[in-house]
């Protein structure tokens, strides 16, 4: 795969035969607002022009097969990746098969890639907040046939920018206390560090080769779309495959 500046590409310790990417806003046909590189088919860009950037991408990655895009739901529902299902309503999916690219969006939210250290076994996972809360992570890890895992955190919502409130920090610590250090009080609402409750979770699954984590799709506009910054926006994928 030849380097190209409009995705992202990985810096982790993944086998050579498991293969991944982030997209970012730039590289494609569609208008402003959702200007260029949209790859989302429910956010009212014109659905010609999104299937042409789903078009380009495909061909750029050269991918043998459709990215298995998932109808997201903010849930802690984990399904196979399968060129049988069209849209299943799911927040993460995994394979082990051969050219099956797992796909997930966000303009804000966390993708997490995962992989086995024997590159059989490949996961992506769409965590915003309520999909951490749920276990997303948890039950996707539950699903792969091993836990000798990696884990790749994509651009999301920085530290300094994802505000939330009392009930938003309350869920989680009733789950842990550990989770104290992911909140920094800000006024009457606290800044929540959604990278740190990711890393939070998966080092309990005994997770710990942990990477990435150091974007903010709020504060680099030229690079990201986001939700909270424009409302009415695009969608970025990260998605994961294998040979």
């Amino acid at each position: 795969m030849r380097k190209n500046d409009n995705f992202i590409f990985p810096t982790w310790n993944a086998p050579a035969n498991v293969h991944a990417i982030m997209t970012t806003r730039n590289g494609g046909v569609s208008k402003s607002p959702y200007n260029t590189f949209n790859l989302a088919t429910h956010v009212d860009d014109d659905l010609k022009v999104v299937l042409e950037n789903r078009r380009l991408l495909k061909t750029e990655l050269s991918l043998l097969n459709e990215p298995f895009w998932l109808n997201q739901i903010h849930s802690n529902t984990v399904i196979e990746a399968s060129t049988n299902l069209i849209l299943p309503k799911a927040d993460a999916s995994f394979s082990n098969q051969k050219n099956v690219v797992c796909a997930v969006m966000t303009a804000d939210c966390l993708p997490i890639l995962i992989c086995s250290k024997d590159g059989t076994q490949i996961a992506a996972i769409h965590a915003g907040w309520r999909g951490l809360e749920k276990n997303i992570i948890s039950n996707t890890v539950a699903a792969l046939k091993t836990k000798d895992l990696i884990a790749w955190l994509g651009a999301a919502i920085g530290a300094e920018c994802f505000e939330v409130g009392d009930d938003v920090r309350d869920v989680f610590l009733k789950k842990s206390q550990d989770y104290l250090v992911a909140f920094k009080k800000n006024g009457s609402h606290w800044l929540a560090d959604i990278y740190q409750l990711a890393r939070i979770e998966l080092n309990f699954l005994g997770i710990t080769e942990i990477y990435g984590g150091e974007f903010c799709t709020v504060t680099e506009a030229e690079k990201f779309y986001s939700y909270r910054r424009e409302k009415q926006t695009g969608r970025m994928a990260a998605l994961i495959w294998r040979d």
